[in-house]
């Protein structure tokens, strides 16, 4: 079977929309799984629902890439976006044609800069990791290329600023605060540490739009089933090794100035890519709904003899635990259009109940000391202090993380916490040593004990949160019936 590429797929008699040629408009850092089922499928829907007519040239970020695999396959790839949709099984095949070609700067840094002098070029976009964002002195202008990637990207300004070109848009997709700030922030380090010209300085910042962006879809990326795979190329008609797999659920939330949004083509192209003057509330939004709930129930839903996401939303006491602390306790708290946070609510229960993710619990519980206090905790005391009174599942839920940290332990090792279940496995908890420490020490604790101990923890919450009033008594019931009845019957008495 012969790989994909535009002959191979005019010949499987494929029938979707492909865009063979157009200039080249996007500069693109970064070529995984993530940005080509995101960023490339909306500038690839962009062209066909508006015209758009632009492609996206990538650059590989590190040594070791895809450039070689995507220029075989002239820049196509199969991507498939999977999942629920209002209760409705969705398994959508489009091949992308928003690409065309790779560069690997490693290789061919001239490439790059050739391409930053590009007329058609306008937006850049970046996606290098948590990591990629930094300042590194040991990145110098003369390099091919420069070590860091925010040194490459003062490279290609300087290259389009020296050929009199206009300023660019930048879109940086890297999943730290304030990622398009603190992106021009580690420019204007290298125009310092480089001594480059002060007019270049000027245009970088006045004629130069950095944007800081949210990004949320999940990717699980290539799929792993080589059975899978095989019955996918045999329907194709082809082979492809670029594959790229997300879910259907995806928003874009760009901070940018009045007018960008008529600049770029997604709003036209009636995609969910927002472009707000501040994207906090929108930060806010995603880490108190979705990301507190998976918070919110999964070390309960553990406890109560689940393993997988999917499986919780199948339960009407795991589903409907969660729905009331989101509808009840977090949404109205919110300082956001209410009816748009629930709409963003109940996507969360589609996205949840997944069919193609198998989403581990445990894989959730990651560090679910730091998770509860930044992703529950203001929700738990912005109630407290609206409503004066305690959110019954919030404050079940800080029960449930308890009771996770503490159920039967076993050990302390180098690995962690290892735990028992209920009545089956033992389970290893991972988080900082000394969270760790802490539950170790108290392991031998009554329940009133080892609760006081953890709201008064002021190192867990940075305050003392014995001082809510009723929330110790009511963290100790909680915990007294997670032991003697189960987590589910738990969850149950919040409903």
């Amino acid at each position: 079977m012969s790989q994909l590429n535009y002959k191979v797929l005019e010949a499987s008699g494929y029938k979707g929309y492909i865009l063979r040629s157009a200039p080249e408009k996007v500069m693109q850092f970064g070529e995984g799984n993530f940005l080509r089922a995101f960023v490339d499928y909306f500038f690839d829907v962009s062209n066909e629902k508006v015209g758009y007519n632009g492609k996206v040239v990538l650059v590989q970020p590190i040594a070791q890439g895809l450039t070689d695999l995507i220029n075989q396959q002239e820049g196509l790839y199969t991507l498939y976006l999977r999942g629920n949709e209002k209760g409705v099984k969705v398994d959508d095949k489009r091949v992308i044609s928003s690409v065309s070609r790779c560069i690997n700067p490693y290789q061919d840094w001239d490439k790059v800069l050739e391409f930053a002098k590009s007329d058609d070029l306008d937006i850049i976009v970046s996606n290098t990791t948590e990591a990629g964002i930094v300042h590194d002195t040991e990145s110098t202008f003369d390099q091919c290329p420069p070590i860091s990637f925010p040194a490459k990207l003062t490279r290609v300004l300087y290259e389009r600023f020296t050929a009199g070109k206009k300023g660019i848009v930048m879109l940086s997709c890297e999943l730290i605060d304030n990622n398009g700030k603190e992106l021009l922030k580690c420019v204007n380090q290298y125009i310092d540490d480089w001594k480059l010209p002060e007019d270049f300085r000027a245009w970088v910042n006045n004629e130069n739009i950095f944007c800081s962006t949210l990004v949320d879809r999940i990717v699980p990326g290539r799929i792993r089933d080589a059975e899978e795979v095989k019955r996918l190329n045999e329907e194709n008609g082809y082979e492809d090794p670029l594959m790229d797999v997300g879910e259907v659920f995806g928003v874009w939330v760009i901070e940018g100035p009045e007018g960008l949004e008529d600049r770029l083509p997604f709003k036209a192209a009636g995609l969910p890519v927002h472009v707000v003057p501040d994207v906090t509330p929108y930060k806010k939004r995603k880490v108190r709904i979705l990301n507190g709930a998976h918070t919110g129930f999964v070390l309960g839903a553990y406890l109560a003899g689940f393993d997988i996401v999917r499986d919780c939303m199948n339960d009407d006491v795991i589903r409907g635990f969660m729905n009331k602390m989101l509808y009840d306790e977090i949404v109205p708290i919110l300082p956001l259009d209410q009816e748009d946070c629930k709409n963003f609510a109940a996507a969360v229960q589609d996205r949840f109940n997944n069919p193609f993710v198998n989403h581990e619990l445990m894989s959730i519980s990651l560090n679910s000391t730091s998770k509860w206090k930044a992703r529950n905790m203001p929700s738990f005391l912005e109630y407290v202090e609206a409503n004066k009174a305690l959110p019954p599942c919030l404050t079940m839920s800080l029960a449930a993380y308890i009771a996770f940290y503490s159920n039967d332990i076993q050990e302390l090792n180098d690995k962690g916490l290892l735990c028992k279940r209920p009545k089956g496995n033992t389970y290893l908890i991972s988080d900082d040593r000394w969270a760790l420490e802490f539950y170790y020490a108290h392991k031998d604790d009554t329940p009133e004990a080892l609760v006081h101990a953890v709201l008064t923890n002021t190192q867990m919450w940075d305050q003392d949160l014995t001082k809510v009033p009723g929330l110790e008594a009511a963290v100790v019931n909680g915990l007294k019936m997670i032991r003697e009845k189960g987590a589910k019957a738990a969850f149950a008495s919040c409903l």
